[in-house]
């Protein structure tokens, strides 16, 4: 019964729209043959009401290597990662300690409930064991929100390799496969750094290699969102300052991230002012509730033929 609810309650955003279209669950297959398949409703935002929302997104999305501590509710230790060996859905070291992936390959369309049946197999699993997948729909429906400590951020430590994934035991003497497994999760990190401001938060620059970018988890709904940053485009004040262009945005889990090129070679702590500066802005803009005018509503066009729908 109550997953009739759940699905009626998203019955006008999918009346009438084409079962052949690709499902929004971004799984690559067809509506009718995956989530318009059942009673499964896609959660557009599933970490809404959470402070570790932007930072949930941006571990789910694009960090290569980053770690941190679960704020639960019950106090109970947990460590969420961008991802674990083998991309596992969780695992449990021998020491006990507690691991949760978010790179992981779900089982609904609501992730926040898929992450927190991993957490709860995690916490009653033996040390040493790993959970390969998401465990199938069962028990009573549990999501994060119920979980973790709503007010509560992540405090992120961003790794520039995956040593994290071994235990110093296993450092010390580490097994030639585990040792080949580690070299090649470390050759494909892209160099990562939060950039760190008063007023800024999940923002993250990144060295892809050809360029620079800064990657920036925004918490605003995208219909106000994007008017503020039509209002700054038609000023001339979107831009981080020289060496920077803003180049578009992308939709993650219900959020948009703006993302700007950067010049690659200033270190990503040189783009920290810039960045505050730009907030500064942005929350002024956000604030403006005027009407848009006639050259910010072209701007809001142009703004939204630079969007990208990951999930």
């Amino acid at each position: 019964m109550a997953k009739k609810t759940r699905r009626a309650a998203a019955a006008d955003a999918t009346a009438g729209e084409n079962p052949r279209r690709p499902c929004p669950c971004g799984s690559g297959k067809r509506y009718k043959a995956c989530h318009g398949a059942g009673d499964d409703v896609i959660v557009t935002r599933p970490f809404a009401g959470l402070a570790a929302e932007c930072d949930l997104v941006a571990m789910r999305e694009f960090l290569p290597s980053a770690t941190a501590p679960l704020p639960a509710r019950d106090g109970k230790q947990a460590i969420v990662a961008t991802v674990l060996p083998g991309a596992s859905a969780a695992l449990v070291r021998s020491n006990g300690e507690v691991l949760l992936g978010m790179q992981v390959q779900t089982r609904s369309g609501d992730l926040s409930a898929d992450l927190a049946r991993a957490l709860r197999w995690a916490r009653d699993a033996e040390p040493g064991t790993a959970l390969p997948v998401v465990p199938p729909i069962g028990g009573d429906a549990v999501r994060l929100q119920d979980v973790l400590d709503a007010d509560a951020p992540l405090d992120l430590t961003i790794h520039a390799e995956f040593a994290w994934w071994l235990t110093p035991d296993d450092a010390a003497s580490p097994s030639a496969e585990v040792a080949a497994t580690l070299e090649r999760a470390n050759a494909v990190i892209m160099p990562t750094e939060a950039v760190v401001a008063d007023g800024v938060r999940a923002a993250f620059w990144v060295d892809t290699g050809a360029k620079a970018h800064l990657r920036w988890v925004r918490p605003e709904s995208e219909e106000r969102l994007v008017a503020a940053l039509a209002r700054l485009q038609a000023a001339g004040g979107l831009e981080l300052g020289e060496d920077s262009r803003f180049v578009g945005s992308f939709r993650a889990h219900g959020l948009v991230v703006p993302v700007w090129d950067l010049d690659r070679e200033k270190h990503a702590k040189e783009w920290a002012a810039p960045t505050a500066e730009f907030a500064v802005r942005l929350d002024e803009a956000l604030m403006d509730d005027a009407p848009l005018t006639d050259a910010e509503r072209r701007a809001r066009d142009a703004l939204a033929g630079k969007q990208v729908t990951l999930r």
